[in-house]
């Protein structure tokens, strides 16, 4: 009886956060995957219709192979960069001062953000400007394949600090025991990373590795604020796809491209964690 109860009492806890999500999440997805095989006017289903239509379209193939080419490019980068930081600062005895500092992209608001770029890139920007000084000639920068590595800066310089803290935390929860007996035991510096510091970084490794690819998604604002509805083709992403459908009322190639899209999200979280899973047999120290 007592069992039942705190079973009843622990269900009674989570039971307003499920409803939550069956409300705001699970019910609208729903109703996204049945709209995707019906039609955006009449209604009626269609079938597959929707997804051969978004396959054959232009427009989704390019910012497809843009947000792909976006994450493969900055996922690592982001990440080696803040490890490598990382990594620094928790030697250093102003680390927690310089952590804060490197926070302070995500506290600034997106249309703020924007605004910099505006000034720095455009065609009578600051970067023109100096440039200028040296006889380079000027560029509109984000009418050219440029704004896709403005946008790669962008996203790293605003997703830095927040790397860099998951990594802190990963690196305070080794013990420094385990250092202390490498050295001992004639490990260098060099050894101690590879085989002590990276092994325990593992799980950290997963929630950064998975929390990164879900913002690399969220670069829409800072393109969007910057290039308007429709910027150079180089960084066209996906969700200026949604938001350009959504305009038209396409609802139908909108849903079908959120379904497509949401499976290969989960396809590839759930491939990582497996990967990460088989390989919890290696040496952690």
């Amino acid at each position: 009886m007592k069992k039942k109860r705190k079973s009843m009492r622990g269900f009674l806890w989570i039971f307003p956060s499920f409803l939550g999500v069956l409300l705001f999440y699970l019910l609208p997805y729903a109703d996204v995957i049945r709209r995707s095989f019906v039609g955006a006017v009449d209604n009626h289903f269609v079938g597959l219709k929707n997804y051969q239509m978004i396959f054959e379209n232009t427009a989704f193939l390019l910012a497809v192979k843009n947000t792909v080419l976006f994450t493969v490019i900055c996922i690592p980068m982001l990440i080696v960069t803040a490890l490598v930081c990382a990594v620094v600062l928790y030697q250093s005895k102003y680390g927690g001062l310089i952590k804060s500092a490197f926070l302070m992209p995500m506290a600034l608001p997106a249309v703020s953000v924007a605004l910099v770029w505006r000034l720095l890139f455009h065609s009578q920007g600051l970067v023109n400007h100096w440039l200028g000084k040296f006889g380079v000639t000027e560029s509109d920068w984000m009418n050219t394949p440029n704004a896709f590595w403005i946008l790669v800066f962008s996203y790293i310089w605003k997703n830095l600090g927040y790397d860099i803290v998951l990594w802190m935390a990963g690196l305070s929860g080794i013990s420094e025991g385990i250092y202390e007996a490498a050295r001992v035991d004639g490990a260098d510096e060099r050894q101690i990373f590879f085989k002590i510091t990276l092994p325990n970084l593992k799980p950290s490794l997963y929630t950064i590795t998975v929390l990164s690819f879900l913002n690399s998604f969220k670069v829409f604002r800072e393109a969007y604020l910057v290039a308007g509805d429709y910027p150079h083709e180089s960084i066209y992403m996906m969700q200026h796809l949604f938001n350009n459908w959504f305009r038209s009322f396409s609802f139908d190639k909108m849903a079908a491209a959120a379904v497509v899209e949401s499976a290969v999200l989960l396809g590839l979280i759930l491939l990582l964690q497996k990967a990460w899973d088989s390989g919890d047999g290696y040496e952690t120290g």
